[in-house]
Order: structure tokens, then C-alpha cells, then sequence
């Protein structure tokens, strides 16, 4: 089934359009997940909710990339699940990490005010992913977005975990670069 289908299925109040889903998605939403909490129960509760928050969403909401906005709402509610986890207990992890290589261009602190000015960030990072070579797009997007290890990203691409931390990190000082000359201040 394509993704417009499956829409059109969740716009209809279909209850397939969950079985669907799952078949379509189900192992991407687990693996996003997965990245994240390393916890089999909690992923699976993770997506569930995610299928739950997707059932509430749409309609109003009209996904242009279902497959997209399934890992928005994935990534969110496994990040929403680990910080109610590692607020009882402070430890390592790979979140923090990626968090924190992030966190030098996009501040977490942002007031309401700035709602808007945090949208145009937004708009003006995906303008600047665009233009990257599709590789190095990937691994930024599986490392930002998909929360996935270093290791595996080097793995899918064939490349060195070294490689790809290179890769990661002069993506980050184009954008960075390109952020600045936009006017935004970092």
C-alpha cells in the first residue's frame, strides 16, 4: 500500500489504516526508536503511542512523506520517553551525546516568542540539506534525525566509524557557516 493510501485510510477513520501502518512502517518505527531507548518493552510502548499520536493526528493533519513524518513523531515520543526515564536516573548514552553535538546550533531553551524564528531555522536548515550530496545528507539525517550509532551509519555506507565522524563533523561546520551567513547568530 502506498503512503497516500494509507492517508487516505487514517482520513477515513479506518481502523486498517493502523495494521497498515504498522506493516508498512512498523520495523522503521521500531528502529528509530530502538536507537534511542534500548529497551525492548519501552519501544514497543513507544510505538504504539506513535501509532496512537498518528490515528489523533491525521486528519487534520495531511502528511506530505508519511514514512517522514512517522520518524518525527517516533523520534519525539522516544526522546519525550527517555528523558522521563533518565530524569530518575542520570547516566550515559548515546542521546546525550547527539543532543549535545547538536546543541552548539539549535538552543533547546527557546521561549515562545521565538517560535517563529525557530520555524525559519528550520525551514533554513532543510534549504541547506538540500544542497548537500545525498551521502553526506544521510548520514547527517540518520545521525540527527534517526538517532543512529556512528557504527551502523559506518556499516550502511561501508565506511569508517572515523569516516563518518568526519563527515558529521564538517557537515556541521558548512551548516554552521551557511547559518551564520544567513544571519542567523550562533
Amino acid at each position: 500500500m502506498t503512503d497516500g493510501e494509507i492517508t487516505k485510510l487514517f482520513e477515513l477513520r479506518d481502523e486498517s489504516a493502523v495494521a497498515e501502518t504498522q506493516k508498512a512502517f512498523g520495523k522503521y518505527c521500531e528502529k528509530i526508536a530502538r536507537n534511542i531507548l534500548e529497551n525492548e518493552q519501552e519501544v514497543q510502548d513507544c510505538v504504539n503511542e506513535v501509532y496512537f499520536k498518528v490515528w489523533e493526528s491525521i486528519p487534520p493533519e495531511r502528511p506530505r512523506s508519511l514514512a517522514a513524518y512517522l520518524a518525527k513523531i517516533t523520534r519525539n515520543a522516544a526522546l519525550s520517553r527517555y528523558r522521563k526515564n533518565s530524569a530518575e536516573k542520570r547516566g550515559g548514552g548515546r542521546v546525550p551525546l547527539i543532543l549535545d553535538e547538536l546543541s552548539e546550533l539549535v538552543s533547546d531553551g527557546m521561549s515562545v516568542e521565538q517560535t517563529f524564528e525557530r520555524r525559519e531555522l528550520i525551514a533554513e536548515i532543510n534549504r541547506f540539506l538540500e544542497t548537500l550530496p545525498d551521502r553526506n545528507r544521510q548520514i547527517f539525517i540518520g545521525r540527527f534525525v534517526l538517532c543512529e550509532s556512528v557504527r551502523d551509519i559506518a556499516k550502511r555506507f561501508g565506511m569508517t566509524a572515523n569516516g563518518v565522524s568526519v563527515n558529521i563533523n564538517r557537515t556541521k561546520k558548512q551548516l554552521r557557516k551557511h547559518l551564520i551567513k544567513e544571519g542567523y547568530e550562533l
